[in-house]
């Protein structure tokens, strides 16, 4: 979809991504173009995947979610019936709010947030030693989110 973005559809993507609850009059306002090109164009753009959802980011630690941790997985076994079982899991897990598979010495990055940090060993006791598959992880535990942007430059 990336090739059939015009310039005008960039800077809505921009103006959203710092406020997606303009109404379309404050869109095209921003973007300079009108109310009804600006709904048409934001309807296309969810419709073909490139919004992928309207959502709050909320502030982990005001619901009582203290503790951020990333966990490096290796998996034993790289079948891909294990691997898809392992990204199911994952999926499931509440407190994974982020997953990818990577390259390189791991085969998954977790993004892990939870309460305290006996939350997190109830989360590897449940999710990560169970698992027959995970030949090993290694968890560091974020001091300080120095740089959290959620936007994409366009």
């Amino acid at each position: 979809m990336s090739e059939q973005l015009d310039d005008l559809d960039r800077r809505i993507l921009r103006a959203m991504q710092d406020n997606n609850r303009l109404s379309f009059a404050e869109l095209a306002e921003k973007v300079a173009s009108s109310s009804a090109s600006c709904m048409r164009r934001v309807n296309r753009l969810r419709s073909a995947g490139v919004i992928l959802a309207d959502i709050a980011l909320i502030n982990p630690k005001a619901v009582g979610k203290t503790l951020t941790v990333i966990v490096n997985v290796e998996l034993d076994r790289e079948r891909l019936d294990l691997v898809e079982e392992f990204k199911r899991a994952m999926r499931a897990a509440p407190e994974v709010n982020q997953c990818y598979m990577v390259t390189g010495a791991a085969d998954f990055v977790l993004m892990v947030t939870v309460e305290d940090v006996e939350a997190f060993d109830a989360f590897v006791k449940q999710r990560l030693y169970t698992n027959a598959n995970v030949r090993k992880f290694q968890s560091m535990i974020t001091l300080d989110r120095v740089k959290f942007e959620p936007r994409i430059k366009i």
